[in-house]
Formats: C-alpha cells, structure tokens, sequence
C-alpha cells in the first residue's frame, strides 16, 4: 500500500474511533512525545514530519495514544502495549515473558519495539506505533504481575474515589500533580519535566540516550527498569482495598516524572539514531 494512502487510511480511524485510555494515558503519552518532539535532530524532526499525517501539524504528540485507540480495531496489537512477568520475581526475562498466550515471542511492548524500529524507514504506521510503544514501556506497571494483570485487578481508593492501581498510574498520579502544582496545564508539567532534564538530570539523561552494541533501542533495559519500578513503588503498600492519598503520591510522584522523562529522551535518541 502507497505510504500516504495508508497514512489517510489510519488518519480516519484514529478521527473516527471513540477515546480510551490505556498505557499512560492521554496526558502521559503527550508529555513523553512533547519532549521527544523538542530534542529531534534537524533530519529526524523532518522526517516525522513527512510520515505524519497532514492534520497532525507536525506535532508527534498529537498522534501519540493512537495506538491506543485503534488496538480496538487490530486486536492482534492489544499484546504489544505490555509485559506479563511471573509474580514477585521483580525482574524480565526476553525469551521467558515476552511472548503472547499462544507462546508466539516477540509479541509484548519489548518486541514491538524492536518491529517498529526496523520498520520505521518503510512504514509511516510505526512511527506512531513507536511512539506510543516507548511510552508505555517506561510505565511501570505495563511491566507488571501475571496474576493482577499488571495492577488492573487490584481494587484500591485514589484519595476518595475507587479505581484499579494501574489506572492510578495511567492517569491519577499525573493528573492529580497537574491540579495541585501546576493549574491543571498539561503544558506547565511539561515545562518543569524539560528543566530536570537540562538540569538535575543531565548527568543521567545523557546516559538514557545511549543504547548498547549500536542497537536503534534498548527496549529490554526500559522493561527490567519498569519492573524494578513496580516492584519498588507501584505494588508497595498498594494492596487490594488500600487507601491511597498524600503519602502514596507524593512519594510516587517523582517516579513518574523520571519516566515520563526517560521515555521522552529515549523516543528523541531512538528517532535520530535512525533518520541521522
């Protein structure tokens, strides 16, 4: 199929699909994109520009949970948004967990990492799979338990309304930081995520943006992190029925903001390595 047909073709799926949130959700996936976006090398800033979509507006993050949203459509995408590992074993395994129940391997986020790296150049689609695919691996619980489905079947309270500790993750520990720090702008935590990175974090945000044995990415070092993260902090005083409020998310807080922050690095390094 033609590169800019295929492309029109997704463009009125993703118009016409309703909204869901998985992965990180809407907001989380438009900061790790918004900050990939500002650290494109000249030929890989033009690059996405030629496979995005022409309602895009050049901006990736517009069209990052789009592979949310049409995994509703191509079923057999659903697999590759996340990592089952055994429980309690807080570490990943390549040839142990990233296979789907049939025991197809490569199909979870690590493997579709690698796919879509090596079909960039060809396929206009990968782009925005793999954008959306480095976001959720820096989740994380899309990194998670077998058992609990990643935090999905754990029942907790979010301050005062119910919710599943994975959504708190999706959405509520980003959304909530919004409200209370930065007048519910999107924008204002984008900003303040840009900071750390040229600031406290460029020591390590050097180091994130470097990928062994001249690999484009390093998807399985971002799941092994995810799960130690998860282990660490997700799951930890986060059982079933728990309350979670200031405690949780204060402490939480600066997790996610290490892995909106890495993922957004990662993204840029991965794209410029491959239009460089």
């Amino acid at each position: 199929m033609d590169n800019g047909v295929e492309i029109l073709i997704l463009s009125l799926l993703f118009l016409s699909l309703p909204t869901f949130s998985h992965g990180w959700g809407v907001d989380g996936h438009l900061i790790t994109c918004q900050i990939a976006q500002n650290r494109l090398s000249e030929s890989a800033a033009d690059a996405v520009k030629e496979l995005l979509p022409a309602y895009a507006d050049n901006n990736l993050s517009s069209l990052c949970s789009w592979a949310d949203k049409v995994k509703f459509r191509y079923h057999w995408s659903s697999p590759l948004h996340y990592i089952d590992t055994p429980d309690h074993l807080c570490n990943y395994n390549y040839d142990r967990d990233c296979k789907d129940e049939n025991g197809d391997k490569g199909m979870c986020v690590s493997g579709a990492i690698n796919n879509y790296t090596n079909q960039l150049l060809a396929y206009g689609k990968a782009l925005l799979f793999l954008s959306h695919f480095m976001g959720d691996i820096h989740q994380p619980l899309h990194v998670g338990f077998t058992s609990d489905k990643g935090g999905n079947t754990i029942d907790v309270h979010w301050y005062t309304r119910k919710e599943v500790l994975h959504h708190v993750w999706d959405n509520e520990i980003i959304e909530t930081a919004e409200e209370r720090f930065y007048d519910s702008d999107v924008e204002l935590l984008v900003d303040g995520i840009r900071r750390n990175i040229s600031g406290d974090w460029s020591d390590q945000a050097a180091k994130w943006e470097n990928c062994s044995d001249n690999k484009t990415a390093c998807p399985d070092v971002y799941a092994s992190e995810s799960i130690t993260a998860a282990c660490q902090w997700a799951y930890r005083n986060a059982t079933e029925g728990s309350v979670l409020e200031d405690d949780y998310f204060l402490s939480r807080l600066p997790v996610v903001n290490l892995r909106l922050a890495q993922g957004g690095v990662r993204l840029a390094a991965t794209l410029n390595r491959i239009f460089g």
